[in-house]
């Protein structure tokens, strides 16, 4: 194997930043799909109720809004294959081979580890091919995606890997991440409590002005129903968990490296347990994510 320099390591970045961009553009047309198939939950619940109340009065909009709702049901099940199944395994996959290339880059830059004497890149090389040889069958998937305009990440020494990779870690992505899903999981929760309501409300004006409103309890149940299985499938709460817990392991790990007296080699087995957390974290998150969950937005629709 020829030798490699840093321009081959600039390579191997770029090739980083084309499979982080491949697993977001899969990991997005997953999202669509399950949010789509949320929305034809709820529009099959209200075109099917609203279609029964307008029978008796408008014939011809009932058989229109009841056959919308039909077809709504005959393509919800058509919708999940894009959101569960291969996409979900492809899309772990892809973000893996992501994290790996990160990773190995960072820990080259610092020479930590098995790159402690690599500095010709050669190790660097064979895990790259190992990665490529393994993630062969995604090529496909990158088609039409160009890498990032980006240098290489600052990191000369251990010092700096903790400063830039596990600094970044934890106030760039899991902590931010942490809170943006704490304010999802906040607003869902705000929204089925509202549906709880407003489903008891409609039933008492049922019970006392007649039943001409009871079909619209059931909707509002689906509906409330199709949400809470909607932040289900996402494991958010799952998800806020780990990041959590995740930031929190990087920033003890953080502080032992900044410790007065800490050596070289103290830092470099602190920065191997930094990425084998944030290793085991991606794993264990991915691999819950790619479970299919057994009663997404189409058991609502039932």
């Amino acid at each position: 194997m020829c030798r490699v320099t840093a321009p081959v390591v600039d390579q191997l970045w770029r090739e980083q930043s084309v499979w982080s961009r491949t697993a977001n553009r899969m990991k997005q047309r997953i999202e669509r799909a399950r949010l789509a198939a949320l929305v034809l939950v709820v529009l099959v619940a209200l075109c099917g109720t609203t279609a029964a109340a307008l029978a008796p009065v408008a014939a011809d909009p009932a058989r229109w809004l009841a056959a919308a709702a039909a077809v709504g049901s005959a393509v919800l099940p058509l919708l999940r294959p894009a959101w569960s199944g291969d996409r979900l395994r492809d899309w772990t996959r892809a973000r893996s081979v992501s994290e790996a290339l990160k990773s190995d880059v960072y820990l080259w830059l610092a020479r930590a580890g098995d790159f402690a004497g690599d500095g010709d890149g050669v190790l660097l090389a064979e895990r790259t091919d190992l990665l490529r040889t393994d993630a062969a069958d995604l090529l496909a998937q990158r088609q039409g995606i160009e890498p990032e305009q980006r240098g290489l990440p600052e990191v000369t020494d251990l010092p700096s890997f903790f400063a830039v990779r596990v600094g970044g870690q934890i106030d760039r992505y899991y902590q931010p991440r942490a809170d943006r899903i704490r304010v999802v999981l906040g607003r869902s929760r705000v929204v089925e409590v509202a549906l709880g309501l407003l489903g008891a409300a409609l039933g008492g004006v049922a019970a006392v002005a007649g039943a001409a409103l009871a079909a619209w309890i059931a909707v509002v149940a689906t509906v409330g129903a199709g949400l809470a299985a909607h932040v289900a499938a996402a494991r958010y709460e799952f998800q806020l968990v780990e990041f959590l817990r995740t930031a929190e392991r990087l920033r003890q790990l953080r502080r032992a490296a900044d410790m007065p007296g800490c050596t070289d080699a103290e830092r470099a087995a602190l920065a191997l347990r930094a990425e084998d957390v944030v290793s085991v974290e991606n794993q264990g998150w991915m691999a819950k994510l790619a479970q299919d969950p057994p009663n997404h937005v189409t058991r609502g629709a039932a």
